[in-house]
C-alpha cells in the first residue's frame, strides 16, 4: 500500500517530493508555510525543503521551491548507477565473507 498524502485545496501543489535528488541535495523532508502565519512571517511562505547536501552529511539545509534546482535525467542516472555500483561492491564484500566462513566451518 502507498502512504497517501493529501493537499489542502488552498495550498500550493509542491514541485519536490522527500526522496528526490537535486543539486542542493536529498530532499528528506518538507513543510508549508501558509501565508499569513506566523512561519511564513519568519521563514517566508510557500513549500520549504529539509535537504542533505548528501547522504552522509550531518547537515541539513533548508530551501524553498525557488532555490533548488533539479538534476538533469543524465546527472540523476549517474547518481542512480554509483548507488547500484556501490550496492554491488558490499554485496561482493558480504558475499566474500560468506565464502570465508564456509571454508572455516569445513576445517
Amino acid at each position: 500500500m502507498q502512504p497517501v498524502i493529501s493537499i489542502p485545496k488552498d495550498w500550493d501543489y509542491p514541485r519536490f517530493v522527500p526522496g528526490q535528488w537535486t543539486k542542493q541535495g536529498l530532499i528528506i523532508g518538507m513543510e508549508y508555510n501558509p501565508p499569513g502565519t506566523l512561519l511564513a512571517h519568519e521563514y517566508g511562505q510557500g513549500w520549504r525543503y529539509a535537504v542533505l547536501p548528501d547522504k552522509n552529511s550531518q547537515q541539513v539545509f533548508y530551501y524553498f521551491d525557488e532555490q533548488i534546482q533539479q538534476l538533469s535525467v543524465a546527472e540523476v542516472q549517474a547518481l542512480i548507477q554509483a548507488e547500484i555500483e556501490q550496492h554491488q561492491q558490499q554485496l561482493a564484500a558480504l558475499q566474500q565473507q560468506l565464502v570465508v566462513i564456509i571454508q572455516d566451518k569445513r576445517s
